[in-house]
């Protein structure tokens, strides 16, 4: 049963609550990382990248997790759980003596997430502060080549944060071994649900060390990820993070009936209108369609997709993070993971699947306090799903005509960063990301429904001045990379390799 409660009371009660729900806007705003238990060196480095206070699910996860207990934490994406489980790994490797550590070279912590994007991001966020305590880390996935992976882990690595496909090949290589891991991380626990890697995970997870600390994050706790902790956890400790209102920016949400011949011209005139955007699109090969025609109307597009190797993605994300895409064409990879504080509009260029696919695509507006828009182009025979969606999230019912100019203008976008939610020192009400979706949460939102055909769009090029000549940071033809080195996102499944359906050591 779910207690709603401060955190303070919980913390400093000597009562052990099997799930406790923390509700953000009761949260001592005075709380820093000192009084948490993280230790001094880390304390030092987060302040030097100006971050002072934690947010809401560090707060609540880090006393319990530097205490050795197995963690569910369950919060909205961007909301801080890269640092959640970051420090709580770093502060036991900084405890432990760097003697135990000297000429080890395989890792004690082990962090599972289910994209490329997510693992690069968070050895970006974890390096600096690693660095202050002497600890190694580095990142495996697919898209890439072996080489660099396979020269890092020859060296020696404290914390290794993989994607299961290309664990699993390093792991069955003799590259690697889980033996030595004392904490494994299972992040966006249900997006690995999704995409079918749980049975990998289990067996990941199963090759660590028997007295391992297992810390999981996830969207959501239900189905599929309720085994996964009743597999893999003793006596979990549950932490709910419940959004608060007042620290949520206000989005927007509108269902328009647009047929598929009419998208296309929809879509440049709403982004020209409101964006920058992330444009969602069901297929690769629609992506890189949508990003042509996007960049012939003059709008700045890239797209990223599986058939992208980390190079194109990266290139794409940084461009777009810099503020020189109008409209970043994304399939559902992007869905999480991508954390860019400043997207202010957000398009289903093709509608997601499913109602959790809605919430995670969307998530990409309205973050860290800013307001945000999104816009669902709905065809005839999607009104009736549509509508079933709309109700399970609390949504106002409907699909109306299009009214491209009831969109907000939107404000110059300066270059962004990856913010990984690190926390901040900027007040409680600018630091909350989140949307106002009537969710588990149980915050509700304010869709609203327009009708009447919008203006016409504004002239990109002129927008950004007079000569300008602006070119998309990616090809806009789609070749999937079959080699060894490059693999798609389909050839990080589980099971696609030969090598994969080898009887695992135990």
């Amino acid at each position: 049963m779910a207690h709603e409660t401060c955190f303070w009371s919980a913390f400093f009660s000597s009562t052990d609550w099997s799930l406790m729900t923390i509700d953000t806007s009761t949260l001592a705003p005075a709380v820093r990382f000192s009084d948490l238990g993280v230790p001094p060196e880390l304390v030092g480095a987060l302040e030097k990248r100006g971050i002072d206070f934690p947010f809401p699910i560090q707060a609540a996860t880090l006393p319990d997790s530097l205490a050795g207990r197995d963690i569910c934490g369950k919060a909205p994406t961007g909301s801080g759980k890269t640092l959640a489980f970051g420090l709580a790994i770093l502060a036991r490797l900084a405890s432990a003596p760097r003697a135990n550590r000297r000429g080890r070279r395989h890792p004690s912590a082990l962090v599972l997430v289910p994209t490329r994007e997510l693992a690069a991001q968070i050895e970006e966020v974890m390096v600096p502060l690693a660095s202050a305590i002497g600890v190694r880390i580095a990142s495996v996935y697919g898209g890439v080549g072996y080489g660099k992976q396979l020269s890092e882990l020859k060296n020696g690595v404290d914390v290794l944060v993989a994607c299961p496909g290309r664990l699993t090949d390093l792991v069955e290589r003799g590259s690697v071994r889980l033996s030595h891991v004392e904490v494994v991380v299972i992040d966006e626990a249900d997006r690995m649900a999704d995409m079918g890697f749980l049975p990998v995970v289990r067996r990941l997870h199963d090759l660590s060390s028997e007295t391992r600390q297992t810390l999981l994050f996830s969207a959501t706790l239900d189905g599929p990820v309720d085994k996964l902790i009743r597999d893999c956890q003793e006596n979990p400790v549950r932490h709910v993070v419940v959004s608060d209102e007042a620290d949520q920016g206000d989005v927007t949400h509108h269902f328009w009936r647009v047929e598929s011949h009419d998208r296309i011209d929809v879509t440049t005139q709403v982004v020209s209108a409101g964006g920058p955007a992330v444009v969602f699109c069901r297929t690769k090969h629609g992506a890189d369609r949508l990003s042509d025609r996007l960049s012939r109307s003059g709008l700045a597009s890239a797209a990223i997709h599986g058939n992208r190797n980390q190079s194109q993605r990266e290139r794409a994300l940084k461009a777009f993070r810099d503020g020189r895409l109008d409209a970043l064409v994304a399939t559902d990879i992007a869905a999480r993971g991508i954390h860019v504080d400043s997207v202010p509009l957000v398009v289903h260029f093709d509608p997601p699947a499913d109602a959790t696919d809605y919430v995670h695509r969307s998530g990409r507006t309205g973050r860290a306090g800013a307001d945000g828009t999104v816009v669902s182009l709905i065809g005839s025979e999607q009104v009736a799903a549509t509508k079933r969606m709309q109700k399970s999230l609390g949504l106002s019912s409907g699909v109306s005509a299009p009214e491209v100019s009831s969109l907000p203008e939107s404000p110059p976008v300066s270059p962004s960063t990856f913010t990984q939610s690190q926390g901040s020192s900027r007040p409680k009400s600018a630091r909350r990301p989140g949307m106002k979706l009537k969710t588990t949460d149980g915050t509700t939102p304010r869709a609203k429904s327009t009708g009447g055909f919008g203006a016409r769009p504004k002239a990109a090029k002129a927008a950004r001045g007079p000569g300008a000549k602006t070119k998309p940071a990616g090809s806009s033809s789609a070749r999937a990379n079959r080699s060894r080195g490059e693999s798609s996102d389909r050839a990080e499944q589980p099971g696609n390799s030969s090598r994969r359906r080898r009887r695992w050591a135990s």
